[in-house]
């Protein structure tokens, strides 16, 4: 084409390289029908598409540029049997194409994402996003944009909502979306389109699917690489596996060629290290700011602890490496951004909360406040107290502050003072076990408070009281009346009332899980690798030797020893070799602990640790871990209790899984067995080593 020609002769050239280009392509569309198609084209868009056409014939197979995308589509329209143009990396059809240095076609999205390079700002490659005042690229996040005063927090940020119609700008940060009923889910929630008939949910929305490039699975992509889709499963798979680089030999992620059979990593591979952490330099999936999410982790928790100042207090060092050794960080990430502990945490380290058991009882949130005391106390930053006792002691004071009469008042609560909270005192100071169990002793005050109110109803004076209206008491008012016999008798040693009779209550029974069921259940946990292993243990340990929730929650690590290939666990004075294969899940239990421990939990040496830091697992939870797998505590208890009991006799039966021997002398009779003869026996026995 030169420029001697008018313009009408250059328009012409131009429809007729066009059209030669079309009829060598596909010879099998009429050039009449192309001639009809390319006659539409006028103007900038007929001189990009000649000179693209011009330079490289071949762009019609490819689809780009745009003018060549869009005379594709109109050919195919008219019946061309030209490939539908789609981007060489993620497939997709339908986009204006654009040509890279090797000639392929990729869709904006692609491109953008191909002339990625190292942020001029945070280090990290991605796509460009603008350019700083010396050129350099920089990333959408550290881009240059507009700031304004935020009309809800005051702050200086980017706004997400412009002001209209009276109400004011809105930055990213405070900016939520508008509450309606979602047309899908028809829940109340944060909906786009909440001013339409048809309001959707973040949940709800529809999100375009792919069939992903190494499961298959029809699934929203999370990311599209050379090898097409990926799905989030695989793209997280994908950026956290590690191999042995084929050239320089080092363990790393590869990435070339593209796909799950990769050999190469990037630097061998000549291509830039994408996803790398901009703390530690590991590659992994980034979580925020261009770090991973340990480096996150440890990020925000010295952020939250530091309070403002330049480095984390040393009172508050270990704490922070207790966040920061969390085992899963994305589950610590989740609790710093709302865990309600960890509010009260960045109060107590900004110095809005006083360090003290006081100030921690008074929160309005309790739980909160109690998983961040146990984790204070787990790294002595508070002084460990018995929680039960001292909340034993809370309830009741505020208990006998509502008792009236004041006469009422002031016995019972010397009642409470010097022989209920007193034994438990002295109790707690003398405990194995990791919780002082209080219930009963406040069921006694409870007893007494209501006891002493039925008789005020009645006009009867304490020091009035006689054996006949003590037992009209105890056959009208429940099972729990005769609790009130430890209060008569410090109210009679006291010279409060004469001395009385309380019948002692008889043993209550109850069923028992069969001996098939037991059977057939230890089977079950023995057996079942899908059972998670603290409850194929702590099952098996209530099934076969009737032991307490709260003292199988109670044991520790150095209760379980190992004598060669005999494994043993000590309930009481004598040791229990443990059968295979018990043996062998206790032993793996304890080596690789119970998942999903508390944040902060340092190492205490439960073999059922907690979600509190420093306490095990409570008996509470076990049992209802438990009742999902059928195994009913009570009912196990005492099956397992009258085997052993029929097979042992009860001196053994109490060493042995630490039973009182007045208890295991019960069981024993209930069974029918007396083991009378027993002593004579292992004396007449000329094999039995004492």
């Amino acid at each position: 084409m030169t420029g001697t020609r008018s313009p009408g002769e250059e328009t012409a050239a131009r429809r007729r390289l066009v059209v030669d280009a079309v009829a060598a392509a596909d010879p099998s569309l009429p050039v009449d029908v192309v001639t009809g198609i390319v006659e539409a084209v006028n103007g900038a868009a007929l001189r990009v598409l000649a000179a693209a056409l011009a330079a490289d014939p071949t762009a019609l197979a490819v689809g780009a540029p745009t003018a060549v995308g869009r005379l594709v589509t109109a050919l195919i329209a008219a019946g061309s049997t030209l490939p539908t143009p789609a981007c060489a990396l993620c497939g997709r059809v339908g986009a204006e194409l654009i040509r890279d240095e090797n000639g392929a076609g990729l869709c904006p999205r692609c491109r953008h994402r191909q002339l990625a390079t190292a942020c001029a700002r945070c280090g990290i490659v991605k796509p460009v996003g603008g350019r700083d005042a010396h050129g350099q690229p920089v990333c959408a996040r550290c881009s240059d944009r507009s700031q304004r005063r935020c009309g809800v927090c005051g702050a200086l940020r980017r706004i997400g909502r412009r002001a209209h119609d009276g109400q004011p700008d809105v930055c990213v940060n405070c900016y939520r979306l508008p509450e309606a009923v979602c047309a899908v889910c028809g829940r109340r929630r944060p909906c786009a389109f909440a001013d339409t008939d048809t309001p959707i949910c973040k949940t709800c929305a529809p999100r375009r699917t792919a069939p992903c490039a190494r499961c298959g699975q029809d699934r929203p992509p999370a990311a599209r690489w050379p090898e097409g889709p990926v799905c989030d499963p695989c793209y997280t798979a994908a950026l956290r596996h590690r191999g042995l680089c084929a050239s320089c030999g080092t363990t790393r992620r590869l990435v070339h060629p593209p796909g799950p059979d990769a050999t190469t990593c990037a630097d061998c591979a000549g291509l830039p290290a994408s996803h790398t952490c901009a703390d530690c330099g590991i590659e992994d999936k980034l979580f925020t700011a261009g770090r991973c999410a340990p480096c996150a982790l440890r990020h925000r928790s010295a952020a939250l602890l530091a309070a403002g100042a330049d480095q984390v207090p040393a009172a508050l060092t270990g704490v922070h490496q207790a966040i920061c050794a969390a085992a899963n960080p994305y589950s610590a990430l989740n609790w710093l951004r709302t865990g309600a502990a960890a509010g009260l945490l960045a109060d107590l380290a900004a110095g809005r909360l006083a360090t003290t058991h006081d100030a921690l009882d008074a929160h309005p949130r309790r739980a909160a406040a109690d998983y961040l005391r146990a984790l204070l106390v787990a790294h002595q930053l508070l002084p460990a107290r018995d929680d039960a006792l001292a909340r034993a002691e809370q309830r009741l004071t505020a208990r006998l502050a509502a008792v009236d009469p004041p006469e009422h008042r002031r016995i019972l609560t010397a009642y409470a003072t010097w022989r209920v909270l007193r034994r438990l005192r002295r109790r707690a100071e003398h405990r194995r076990s990791p919780r002082t169990w209080t219930r009963y002793a406040e069921t006694r005050v409870h007893v007494a408070i209501r006891f002493l109110g039925w008789l005020h109803d009645r006009g009867t004076a304490l020091a009035d009281l006689d054996q006949s209206t003590l037992d009209l008491w105890l056959t009208t008012t429940g099972p729990a009346a005769a609790n009130i016999r430890d209060f008569l008798n410090w109210a009679t040693d006291r010279d409060h009332t004469p001395a009385l009779t309380v019948p002692t209550s008889r043993r209550r029974t109850g069923p028992a899980t069969s001996e098939n069921e037991r059977i057939a259940l230890l089977a079950r946990l023995l057996h079942d690798d899908t059972l998670e292993l603290t409850d194929r243990v702590a099952g098996a340990l209530l099934l076969l030797y009737g032991q307490q929730l709260s003292r199988i929650t109670a044991l520790t690590t150095a209760q379980i020893t190992q004598s060669g290939d005999t494994v043993h666990v000590q309930f009481g004075t004598d040791r229990v070799a443990l059968p295979d294969p018990l043996d062998d899940h206790v032993l793996r239990l304890r080596a690789e602990g119970r998942p999903y421990t508390g944040l902060g939990a340092a190492t205490t040496g439960w073999l059922f640790p907690g979600l509190l830091a420093g306490q095990p697992m409570t008996p509470s939870h076990l049992g209802a871990r438990l009742r999902k797998l059928g195994v009913h505590a009570t009912a196990g208890r005492r099956a397992a209790l009258t085997h052993l009991a029929s097979e042992l006799p009860a001196a053994v039966l109490a060493d042995l899984i630490s039973l009182h021997p007045v208890t295991a002398a019960r069981w024993t009779s209930d069974t029918g067995g007396t083991w009378n003869r027993y002593a004579a026996a292992l004396v007449q026995d000329r094999n039995h080593q004492p």
